[in-house]
């Protein structure tokens, strides 16, 4: 029996069955194995193939339903095969979805408009991926501080924080201090150093570094397992990168959109970074879209030729977050997110004794809880919610995101954590 093989009879029950479509469909074992064959192993999804999607449910092979509380990433923040966002998709690719920034478009005007004016900045650079705007957000700032604080030639410098994630890219890795992440990719982008996450004293320490252009930080660590800082800690980033003229980045392209209960997690505390990044939930869930904002004293340091994107900003991706945006605001999703986080959490804070949950936190609908591995691993919890129809994902081993749609009703998170609970009690 190969190893593949050993693990699906281990985590899986394959047969073949009809999809909810009424066609035959490949089993759930047909199609690991598939996937197995063809694409690199640089995942370990859980052994569940699904095939539609609506609303906060998604359905396996098998014709099984569950609650989403992964919402890819927090890309579906809007659920799955949001109307109006699909009738923005079918209508726009029927009309003009891609040319380039070689010319203009009566579209990428409106977007750029529209999502500076909501958040309060003079202007964008579109790009596709969260890690995109991210590495943009970077390059911008190594160029402001050539150009306007004087840092000498080739030694600006960026601070982030420990447990910091922003993506895979060859600059995300090397601002990593997660072996799995670095390790075997170096040598790595000069220049880049990590301070304690939450630690405004080694923050201020590094930051008196001249030559440091730029801080970038997640408002809140999300693959870190949903760790919240103090409050008042991005008050003193504001105040601290303030002080010594530093760039703050916020990396918001999980925590924004709604996520936290607020537009944006940085809004818990109404202050403003110098360089906002968002990306996942800002293209629907549909299509890759990401962007940084930033004023023109920071953004009139780009030139035509120094930086760019094909798909950047085409007019699919451009239409489709001018819907996104518009959703999450005439549906009041953050709203909705606040409320519905603070019904969660008071149902898990119930569950929690220690034997099994340790640790429950959040804000919003971006939450975890932290599992007593004496008892499970979190990839084993992750299983026995899939058994009882809830998909979530561990992150550290020992601990559970749960980041529902942000569409989700009180009737519904109930049932989740009925399940959550059930779940637990299976355990023990």
């Amino acid at each position: 029996m190969s190893k593949f093989h050993g693990f699906l009879r281990h985590c899986a029950k394959a047969q073949k069955s009809v999809s909810s479509h009424g066609m035959r469909a490949l089993s759930t074992e047909q199609a690991m194995e598939r996937e197995y064959n063809y694409t690199a192993h640089n995942y370990k999804p859980l052994p569940v193939v699904l095939c539609k999607g609506q609303g906060i449910y998604v359905w396996d092979v098998e014709g099984k339903k569950y609650m989403d509380f992964l919402s890819g990433y927090s890309a579906n923040n809007f659920g799955h095969c949001h109307p109006k966002i699909i009738e923005t998709l079918q209508k726009q690719v029927t009309t003009l979805h891609h040319v380039s920034r070689a010319f203009y478009t009566d579209i990428l005007g409106e977007y750029a408009e529209k999502v500076t004016k909501l958040f309060g900045y003079d202007k964008i650079v579109p790009m596709n991926t969260g890690v995109e705007a991210d590495d943009t957000a970077c390059k911008l700032s190594r160029k402001w501080g050539y150009r306007m604080k004087k840092i000498p030639k080739n030694h600006a410098k960026i601070i982030f924080c420990s447990e910091n994630f922003w993506g895979r890219s060859l600059a995300a890795v090397s601002a990593s201090t997660d072996p799995d992440a670095f390790e075997d990719y170096g040598p790595f982008m000069p220049g880049f150093s990590c301070v304690p996450y939450n630690d405004l004293v080694a923050l201020e320490k590094a930051l008196q570094d001249p030559n440091v252009c730029a801080f970038m930080v997640e408002p809140i660590q999300g693959e870190a397992g949903v760790v919240i800082p103090d409050k008042g800690y991005l008050r003193g980033v504001r105040e601290l990168c303030t002080k010594y003229n530093v760039l703050w980045i916020a990396d918001e392209v999980q925590t924004g959109m709604g996520r936290t209960g607020k537009r944006l997690a940085v809004d818990h505390e109404n202050v403003k970074p110098d360089i906002l990044v968002l990306g996942k939930a800002l293209g629907g869930g549909v299509y890759p879209v990401s962007v940084c904002l930033a004023n023109d004293n920071i953004m009139t340091i780009l030139e035509p030729g120094t930086h760019g994107s094909t798909f950047g900003g085409n007019p699919l991706g451009s239409k489709v977050a001018i819907t996104a945006l518009q959703v999450m605001e005439e549906e009041k999703l953050a709203e909705n997110s606040e409320k519905m986080g603070q019904i969660f959490r008071e149902g898990l804070k119930k569950l929690k004794d220690d034997r099994v949950i340790t640790d429950v936190r959040g804000k919003g609908l971006l939450n975890a809880i932290t599992i007593n591995r004496s008892v499970a691993e979190g990839w084993d919890v992750c299983l026995k919610l899939k058994e009882n129809g809830l998909l979530a994902k561990p992150t550290h081993r020992d601990i559970i995101r749960f980041s529902p749609p942000l569409i989700i009703t009180e009737e519904q998170i109930k049932e989740s954590v009925d399940i959550i609970k059930r779940s637990i009690l299976g355990l023990v």
